[in-house]
């Protein structure tokens, strides 16, 4: 049985139309126009126990509007939703100790206290006991190296720091399901790769069912063996990121450093179609399964060739020929 099951999920906003100006103002308090927008509309998907899902789409494509329809603080307009066997927007505390829900964009951790207070009250809060708590935050601060910034002020720590504090505070109780809402948003590039080496370690170590939102691609290629894409609403892929590759970039970019300067372009346009140039590096676009030939070619061509890289296209792209058609 799925650990996470979603069927026909489907979220409106009701908002209303105001004409301008002071008759505009007098009107809607009589009669005013009623609009909807569709925020969600009928998505389907299932995740079975210790996935890592890759949830990806543009602002406003509906992501963190699912993930907190799957966490119960928003109610569907239709459709349903399971996690671990329970109705989200039943919330109850039976279901909501075995999830939990980081956004990169909000504070879970209070501001003026230190993150160690606010392990604490998330002890507390989920009934959590002390030999559980003990054990955990320990194997927690050792995998994070948060030890030495424990009794700090929230406030004080850097992005990166508090971060990792907002993954222990959410990782206290042990969750079976983790819904993660750009944790790296913000943060420097080794911090980034700090969090996703310990949510790897984690995923692989504890068996927790990961949803993860990003718009750092990074995120999604080094974590996310499967990908939903969610654009407009609606779900447009859900699959191996391998085959999305596959499917959306049937080529792959060779990229060849030569030792000598002056070589010309035309040189280099036979092997393949040429997307960068100079006098001493190339890139080349090739079909995929011609790949290894174009490179054993160019090593045995006359051109001083000093290295050659058979490189996938970046993701980025790929996602926007997805969102293209």
């Amino acid at each position: 049985m799925p650990i996470i099951e979603v069927k026909n999920l489907s979220k409106s906003y009701e908002y209303y139309r105001q004409e301008s100006g002071l008759m505009g103002a007098v009107k809607s308090f009589f009669a005013r126009e009623t609009l909807y927008a569709e925020a969600v509309k009928g998505i389907n998907f299932s995740i079975e126990e210790g996935e890592l899902v890759g949830f990806l789409g543009p602002n406003g494509a509906g992501k963190t509007t699912t993930l907190k329809m799957l966490s119960g603080i928003l109610y569907p307009t239709s459709g349903d939703a399971r996690v671990l066997g329970f109705k989200p927007t039943d919330r109850k505390k039976e279901y909501q100790r075995q999830f939990a829900l980081v956004m990169g964009q909000k504070n879970q951790l209070v501001a003026d206290l230190p993150a160690m207070e606010s392990f604490i009250l998330n002890k507390e809060i989920y009934e959590v006991s002390d030999n559980d708590f003990k054990k955990t935050l320990n194997e927690l601060v050792d995998v994070l190296d948060i030890g030495n910034i424990l009794d700090i002020q929230t406030r004080k720590l850097s992005l990166g720091q508090r971060m990792k504090c907002e993954l222990a505070a959410a990782l206290i109780h042990s969750p079976k399901v983790l819904f993660l809402d750009e944790p790296t948003i913000g943060l420097d590039v080794v911090a980034q790769k700090n969090i996703r080496d310990f949510l790897k370690r984690y995923n692989k170590e504890k068996k927790t069912t990961i949803i993860l939102t990003s718009h750092y691609m990074e995120d999604i290629k080094d974590l996310c063996r499967r990908v939903i894409i969610i654009n407009l609403g609606k779900v447009i892929y859900d699959g191996a990121i391998d085959e999305l590759i596959k499917k959306h970039a049937p080529y792959k970019l060779l990229k060849i450093t030569f030792d000598e300067n002056g070589i010309r372009r035309d040189q280099v346009e036979k092997y393949g179609e040429v997307l960068e140039f100079s006098s001493y590096r190339a890139v080349i676009k090739v079909a995929r399964g011609d790949a290894k030939k174009v490179a054993i070619a160019l090593l045995s061509s006359p051109l001083p060739v000093d290295d050659i890289l058979i490189d996938e296209v970046d993701i980025d792209d790929v996602i926007r020929k997805v969102f293209g058609k």
